[in-house]
């Protein structure tokens, strides 16, 4: 099976399973406890609906939307997604510039690969860097000076992160900090060799944007734990509200569900809301963004542009956000797996089909363009 042959999430899925080790596919693909929530991200969507129109003038079709201050060719974008690379040689950089090819949002996050200098002079195309509040407060306000002279166009702050989720399916695989793989795993990278010819024969693994901070230290654990110390579980609203300030920019929250924390995002300033659950990587059992996504629109979609991020694997399901209020869909997996897959050809790939599977159903809904889509053209069905 080869990319060409894979036509939607799930085949670039199965084939992402054969190319990679065991414990490396069951870090992209899990998530915490029973793993209900990251059930329910994409079962949410069936809940509703679509209710098409008929005899709408469909002759000049346009799904391009702006975000963050930037036009996008699609109300879809790349969410970030840490260690890129190790699922994949080409990493965050395949991934960055499949985006630009697309004409979409690429955000980079805070445990990359490659560096926020690298992508940011990759190309033109708008980008995001994902950051979070460190206890060392000199190295978040390092971060932000380095997007804004990367010329980044927004930041985003994960505040669903304090800790660790408890991911099981790593506990198995032994895929943990410190690795302690077990032998099915060991067996499993064995018959896996050309990925690790491609990790040995490119650049060494790094998490690029702290190496200047670990300079006298090349090992990569060591770094990773450094990282996963720095998360502060005393961070609160004034600590977002003074990034925003030395910021300047375009600017989201993610990793909020409640009506409450949307109010307060946009009371202090932020342009944007995530409504994510880490791809129910964090806390089992808690609410899917879609379906929260109506009563948050009701309270902020005058204020904040709402993004959708957690269980997209089909155009029709990023119609269904945006009727209901959405701005923007985000994805992770979507574009990981077929990353995986093929590189940077499977992440263009997926993404066009993507495209192609949003044109197509707006000519079926009867909606020549986005803001056409309304609540009216949904229903409840369970």
């Amino acid at each position: 099976m080869s990319i060409q042959h894979c036509y939607n999430f799930q085949d670039f899925r199965r084939l992402a399973k054969r190319r990679l080790p065991a414990p490396l596919f069951h870090y992209i693909d899990g998530a915490a406890e029973d793993e209900w929530t990251a059930a329910r991200n994409t079962q949410s969507f069936d809940s509703m609906a679509l209710i098409p129109n008929a005899l709408a003038d469909l002759s000049n079709l346009d799904i391009s939307t702006t975000l963050f201050g930037r036009k996008l060719s699609m109300p879809l974008f790349c969410a970030p997604t840490a260690m890129t690379r190790l699922f994949h040689h080409e990493g965050e950089v395949a991934v960055a510039q499949a985006a630009a090819k697309a004409q979409t949002l690429y955000s980079l996050s805070t445990l990359s690969t490659v560096s926020i200098e690298d992508i940011g002079k990759l190309n033109d195309q708008p980008k995001m860097f994902q950051i979070y509040i460190h206890k060392d407060r000199g190295l978040t306000r390092e971060f932000i000076e380095r997007c804004k002279d990367a010329n980044f166009d927004a930041l985003c702050l994960t505040v669903d992160t304090l800790v660790t989720g408890n991911r099981e399916r790593d506990l198995h695989t032994g895929l943990v900090m410190p690795p302690r793989l077990s032998l099915k795993s060991l067996l499993s990278f064995a018959l896996h060799p050309q990925w690790a010819l491609n990790y040995l024969r490119h650049e060494k693994f790094e998490l690029a944007n702290v190496r200047q901070r670990m300079q006298n230290n090349k090992d990569l654990l060591s770094v990773m734990s450094y990282v996963h110390q720095q998360f502060d579980r005393s961070v609160v609203w004034k600590d977002a509200e003074d990034i925003i300030q030395q910021w300047g920019k375009p600017f989201a929250i993610k990793g909020a569900l409640s009506i409450a924390d949307a109010k307060r995002a946009a009371e202090i300033g932020a342009t944007a809301v995530m409504l994510s659950n880490h791809g129910g990587r964090q806390l089992d059992g808690c609410a899917a963004p879609f379906d929260v996504l109506p009563a948050v629109a009701d309270t902020v979609a005058d204020r904040l542009e709402i993004i959708v991020d957690g269980g997209v694997q089909r155009g029709s399901q990023v119609l269904k956000a945006l009727a209901l209020g959405a701005k923007a869909c985000s994805i992770g997996r979507g574009y990981l797996f077929p990353l995986t897959a093929g590189g940077q050809a499977g992440v263009e790939r997926s993404l066009e089909l993507l495209r192609k599977e949003i044109e197509r159903n707006m000519i079926l809904m009867g909606c020549a363009r986005l803001t056409d889509l309304s609540p009216e053209q949904v229903m409840r069905v369970r």
